[in-house]
């Protein structure tokens, strides 16, 4: 009976959970499909797994597609860009559902309470841009749908710690906290912190490995979150034939602030802009540290450009 109940619940909440690969472990289960057992005993259990429809048809349900990261790739500026679509129910908030272990716990039911009400005939999209550096996400994703469509945004490695350092520093600055200088953390004995977080997470090629693991290259695009600031029309573009939605955005959509020195979005007249936090000036950096950050993410970057087939203007 609890097999029954659970096969007529995914059926309406699509997408399907499947199994993960017996090729990654036959014989001994990992403490992550340990967990996605437990999630699957408390979605068969009816008390535990309840229909959220509302009056007027909508439903919330599992996300088709999840925007993946990178942190300070432009992850929210493409959610904004994609809520244009008619056809796109995007869930506000970043859910950290399957990087936090407090979360994760929670199981599906708690995930699909995270959602957007969306109609059949929407997509509904989550972003959580630290899933893409977080070593669990890659499996506990495909254990939920091995058919989803991700999304992932990236920027120049450099342009990209300098951002995620400028995110915290102004936190810091907010709670009138001090907060050390950008040298502080690029420098250690004279040599570039190769184990500065930020950096870290720069290192595309080693956290797109593990998504690969798991997941065709076809089923992830890639977004070029610097020609997104540049010009966002022709990136929103591909996103849109990546996820089969008909062409509803166009370039009226969009139009170049001067004031604040990038794109806002145009919907129905209405004229709207990114938070005043996005779009920050970076911190001054000594041109001889800089160099040392391109030359020391040149050869991480041509491993990526082989990993994925596609080369982008980065340092």
């Amino acid at each position: 009976m609890a097999a029954f109940l659970l096969g007529a619940v995914l059926l309406i909440v699509q997408p399907e959970i499947v199994p993960s690969r017996p090729a990654i472990n036959s014989k001994t289960e990992t403490s992550s499909q340990s967990v996605q057992r437990e999630l699957l005993k408390k979605t068969s259990q009816k008390n535990d797994f309840k229909e959220n429809i509302h009056s007027n048809g909508s439903c919330q349900q599992l996300p088709q597609t999840i925007i993946i990261g990178v942190r300070k790739g432009g992850t929210r500026a493409l959610l904004e860009m994609l809520s244009l679509h008619p056809d796109i129910a995007a869930a506000e908030s970043e859910v950290h559902f399957f990087d936090w272990e407090d979360h994760y716990r929670n199981g599906l039911q708690w995930y699909i309470n995270q959602m957007p009400f969306s109609y059949p005939h929407q997509i509904t999209v989550e972003k959580t841009p630290a899933y893409f550096t977080s070593p669990k996400v890659p499996e506990r994703v495909y254990n939920m749908n091995e058919s989803m469509r991700l999304l992932l945004i990236l920027r120049d490695p450099s342009e990209r710690v300098l951002s995620d350092y400028t995110q915290v520093f102004y936190n810091h600055m907010q709670k009138h906290k001090p907060y050390p200088s950008i040298e502080q953390f690029l420098i250690k004995d004279g040599e570039l912190n190769v184990d500065y977080k930020a950096i870290n997470r720069s290192l595309y090629y080693i956290h797109m490995q593990n998504w690969l693991k798991y997941f065709p290259l076809d089923h992830i695009h890639i977004v070029d979150g610097d020609k997104l600031i540049k010009d966002p029309f022709p990136e929103v573009e591909k996103v849109e034939r990546f996820l089969k939605l008909s062409p509803q955005i166009n370039a009226s959509n969009f139009y170049f602030n001067k004031t604040k020195g990038f794109y806002c979005l145009r919907d129905s007249g209405r004229e709207r802009c990114l938070h005043e936090s996005k779009g920050r000036a970076h911190p001054q950096v000594d041109t001889q540290l800089l160099e040392k950050l391109h030359e020391y993410f040149h050869e991480p970057n041509k491993k990526f450009f082989e990993l994925v087939g596609r080369t982008f203007d980065w340092h």
